[in-house]
């Protein structure tokens, strides 16, 4: 009886900490990127900013995050995720209170460098690695699965209840809009935001297990085992994958700004819309955990990338008309399927890859210092092209852009098809 009563306590704390996981590993890039996603024209229009500046303000963050996805690793390895994690997301929530005093580009452009450090340092790695410590090795595609379709779920639900704040300043008539009206409905947003992201701190110190991560007795340094890491070219070519899977997850970001300038929706109805679509992540990202278990992750998503291709390539062609609008609806809707897939699974390629599990930190470090780069180089080539054409064109050669990423990662997956036929063994331990 007391063995019964233990084993549904270990289950209790286990799915509780994994609820703690979803959570805060989406709520902690919500100021950063849930708002400019689903509220990205009336972000442009209270901040005065073009779409080149915002994707400017995005490649700041990405420098600060790259410089802090490396360092971060290592940290994972050795202290305690609870800590990690809690302290990274106080500090972000504070940044949130700051934005909402609508600083101006300066203050914006430290903001977003300040939220580049207290994201990812302290943050990311710890959360993929204590993701891969709660699946076993025959359920990484289940775990990440569920871990990002989770997130999806959390987004899905945060951007509705966002939507709903946003609407009780904003006016049904979105003609008759005010400046003060649209101020008050973003600062909404923001604050919601904020409160989310203190409570996710609150959440992770109660709930993450307060353990130091298991090292091997000959590993004593922090920052050991990096040589062997930077060495493997399996792991660089899965850093790859991510560069093209997160090229296209950043491509999402402009659905918004697509759904006012060429669908003629209003800025709240655009809100609606792509809060809608994020339903669709949990649903992505746990059938294709589900078929990398059953089958593998290359292979999924290798075909992922196929999907992604073929739709930006329709997207980038289609001008919205009335005969063809259900063509253009079922495009977006695969390009959104096939997107959160791949976030659903690139991280489970560490078993594939066979990583050392006393050095995924440090393996994720290097692959997400690479595979996030597009936070740095996306946003100003993509407002750019954007404001080069203004209007349909621009979106349409947007759309062209990402369907060159996607071929990209298409081949990038037949290289490390390669790797692994030919390199079996495991990197060095």
């Amino acid at each position: 009886m007391f063995t019964d009563h233990l084993g549904r306590n270990l289950i209790s704390s286990r799915l509780l900490a994994l609820a703690c996981l979803i959570f805060a590993g989406e709520v902690m890039f919500g100021l950063t990127f849930h708002i400019p996603r689903y509220f990205r024209a009336t972000i442009l229009e209270v901040f005065g900013l073009s779409n080149a500046q915002l994707g400017d303000l995005f490649a700041v963050y990405g420098v600060t995050a790259a410089l802090a996805y490396f360092p971060g690793g290592p940290l994972a390895d050795r202290f305690s995720a609870r800590k990690l994690m809690a302290l990274s997301l106080f500090a972000t929530g504070i940044g949130g209170l700051y934005l909402a005093t609508i600083p101006g580009p300066l203050g914006m452009a430290v903001l977003y460098g300040y939220w580049g450090a207290t994201t990812i340092l302290l943050f990311w790695a710890a959360l993929i690695r204590t993701t891969r410590e709660w699946g076993s090795t025959r359920e990484q595609g289940l775990a990440f699965g569920v871990l990002d379709g989770g997130r999806g779920l959390v987004a899905a639900a945060l951007a509705s209840l966002a939507v709903i704040a946003f609407g009780w300043s904003f006016p049904a008539e979105a003609e008759s809009v005010t400046a003060g009206e649209r101020l008050a409905a973003l600062k909404s947003v923001i604050h919601f935001y904020t409160a989310a992201t203190f409570v996710a701190a609150l959440l992770c110190w109660f709930s993450i297990p307060d353990r130091r991560a298991q090292r091997e007795p000959s590993r004593m340094g922090t920052f050991s085992g990096i040589g062997q890491v930077v060495r493997a070219p399996r792991i660089w070519a899965q850093a790859m994958v991510v560069v093209c899977a997160y090229c296209g997850y950043k491509g999402l970001d402009n659905y918004s700004l697509y759904a006012v300038q060429v669908l003629d929706m209003s800025e709240l109805d655009a809100g609606r819309f792509t809060a809608a679509t994020a339903y669709i992540r949990p649903v992505a990202a746990i059938a294709a955990g589900l078929m990398a278990d059953r089958f593998n992750a290359r292979g999924v998503i290798g075909g992922l990338f196929i999907a992604m291709a073929i739709s930006y390539g329709a997207l980038s062609q289609i001008a919205p008309s009335p005969d063809l609008l259900n063509i253009l609806y079922a495009n977006i809707f695969i390009s959104y399927f096939a997107v959160f897939g791949l976030r659903g699974v690139y991280f489970a390629l560490l078993e594939e890859t066979r990583t050392p599990s006393h050095r995924t930190g440090t393996a994720v470090g290097l692959i997400s210092v690479v595979g996030y780069t597009p936070e740095i180089f996306f946003g100003p080539i993509s407002g750019r092209i954007l404001d080069h054409s203004p209007g349909v064109t621009g979106h349409l050669n947007y759309f062209l852009f990402l369907a060159g990423i996607s071929v990209v990662g298409v081949v990038i997956v037949l290289i490390l098809m390669s790797l692994l036929r030919r390199s079996p063994q495991p990197p060095d331990s």
